[in-house]
């Protein structure tokens, strides 16, 4: 039988309206595709991007749980 992962009682969030890399849009530039943090809801770009801004926000706030927002993409990463 296959341990449960134990992060999955920290998710909050499922789902987005934001569809842009809220870092990169501070920077006015550009990202691949967008991932969402399922504890905080924060939206940041993929490690395929120069900014890699979804990585950065699991090093500074240690939330484990990501998913993909792009269509046809239902993957739940932990980090």
């Amino acid at each position: 039988m296959a341990a449960q992962c134990s992060h999955l009682n920290e998710i909050k969030f499922t789902k987005t309206e934001t569809h842009v890399c809220e870092d990169c849009i501070k920077t006015d530039d550009t990202w691949v595709h967008l991932r969402l943090c399922l504890e905080c809801g924060h939206v940041g770009c993929c490690d395929s991007s120069k900014n890699r801004h979804a990585m950065k926000h699991f090093h500074q706030s240690k939330h484990p749980l990501m998913r993909s927002i792009e269509p046809g993409e239902s993957w739940v990463g932990a980090t």
